[in-house]
């Protein structure tokens, strides 16, 4: 699996963030793209990249599985452009998710999602973590939130 924990897409504003802090009604976030540091309200909309997940024809499947799949299409390289013809994204995207939903996966979906990976790629961000070790890691901070 890929590992985006901490990554974050904030509505209205471009790009993709890290998130570096954490405050009472805010995050400290910086720029993927030019490491820029900000402020990320409680009232911005803000989507943590570990937690969208694509529709398919059986169940969803998470970003960072497609992400995964796509890393090893490409030996962790750069992906086809979201600025590509919307057919050619829908043809590399049945490549790497065989059964994706194309009524509810939307082109917009779709180029947001490759222009996703490839400036995760950019920065060198793209950490692969076994699936044993995320679920045991995930396992241990919701321990943790317990006590």
């Amino acid at each position: 699996m890929v590992n985006l924990s901490g990554i974050i897409a904030i509505a209205g504003k471009p790009g993709l963030y890290k998130v570096l802090a954490q405050g009472k009604n805010n995050l400290v976030v910086s720029s993927l793209a030019n490491g820029k540091k900000m402020a990320a309200l409680a009232t911005d909309r803000i989507s943590a990249l570990e937690d969208i997940s694509i529709y398919t024809h059986d169940e969803d499947v998470l970003l960072k599985q497609v992400y995964f799949n796509i890393y090893n299409k490409e030996n962790g390289g750069k992906a086809i452009s979201h600025k590509e013809d919307i057919s050619a994204l829908k043809d590399y995207l049945l490549e790497v998710l065989p059964n994706y939903d194309e009524e509810r996966v939307y082109p917009s979906d779709i180029k947001k999602l490759f222009q996703w990976y490839n400036m995760i790629q950019e920065a060198g961000m793209l950490e692969l973590v076994e699936e044993e070790k995320a679920a045991e890691e995930s396992k241990a901070a919701s321990s943790e939130e317990e006590e």
